[in-house]
């Protein structure tokens, strides 16, 4: 599966029981808004937010910014009615929790579908539990809706006993897996939120370590981390201008049957403008969407 180019810098969880926060989300500058059934909402609430994100996904207003829906685990006792609302809701997309191998993201793809999911509806997976890591390879196969990748970091940290650590060392082997079976698949992967607002310092160190690693962006707990993620993970005028080059030597030595061209001294080969080529996209759609 290959999915488009899409900006998903910054994802931003957005409580379903808080209207204004939703109201005012019409206005942030994320690339995508998770409207969350599931943490972020009390049990005692939990119909009357899903009631209010189907409401305010129904008025519109929302731009260029991707929806999603997080329902609750299909084996609680909103998840089926969580699942089959979102399927007709006109989200763009369903995050599905607590994932633990490939038979839950082939029957919520199943329900979804048996609900009268509108074509185009993309299915996302949190990768937050041991076996969903042990098992990611599989699971991403299971599903040809399935989109997106949002790792869980702090709910799988609790589950493998890790003591905090801003380098985050033991959940690495994690994260790496998932990236390797994300790119296996042409998913796109998000890196997990980080919770201390106060730390601007160590929200962009870990939006860099994220970047190196791999991820297109981040998912996010706050307003004030969008900026950040979106610059962080987003193209520079020097990749930009790098890019144009790459591309622009590929092509002049094609085009006189060269196989290889050199740029700064740098050997470049087909594989080397092709993701020059993903680079100007992306940089393309961003542009887009800050027009929008």
């Amino acid at each position: 599966m290959n999915n488009p180019v899409k900006p998903r810098r910054s994802v931003l969880y957005m409580p379903g029981s808080n209207a204004r926060a939703l109201e005012k989300a019409r206005a942030l500058p994320a690339d995508t808004l998770i409207f969350d059934l599931e943490d972020a909402v009390a049990p005692q609430s939990k119909t009357e937010a899903r009631s209010a994100v189907l409401k305010t996904i129904s008025q519109g207003g929302y731009g260029h910014r991707e929806l999603v829906i997080r329902i609750n685990a299909v084996d609680t006792p909103w998840g089926a009615d969580d699942l089959e609302a979102a399927a007709r809701s006109g989200a763009h997309a369903v995050l599905l929790p607590k994932v633990n191998g490939p038979e839950d993201v082939a029957a919520a793809g199943r329900r979804l579908r048996t609900a009268g999911a509108a074509p185009g509806l993309g299915l996302w997976i949190m990768a937050e539990t041991p076996d969903a890591i042990r098992l990611i390879d599989r699971i991403v196969t299971a599903e040809p809706a399935l989109q997106v990748i949002a790792m869980g970091n702090n709910d799988l940290a609790k589950a493998l006993r890790l003591p905090p650590d801003p380098a985050r060392t033991g959940l690495l082997h994690a994260m790496s897996g998932c990236i390797l079976a994300a790119r296996a698949q042409g998913l796109d992967i998000l890196d997990g939120v980080f919770g201390d607002l106060a730390d601007r310092a160590g929200f962009a160190l870990e939006c860099g370590q994220g970047k190196a690693l791999g991820f297109d962006g981040k998912t996010l707990i706050h307003p004030g981390q969008i900026d950040p993620a979106n610059e962080i993970f987003g193209v520079t005028g020097e990749d930009v201008a790098r890019s144009e080059a790459i591309v622009a030597a590929w092509e002049t030595a094609a085009a006189a049957g060269r196989g290889v061209a050199v740029l700064d001294g740098q050997m470049i080969e087909a594989l080397h403008a092709e993701s020059a080529r993903r680079v100007l996209t992306l940089h393309a759609a961003i542009c887009a969407r800050s027009e929008d």
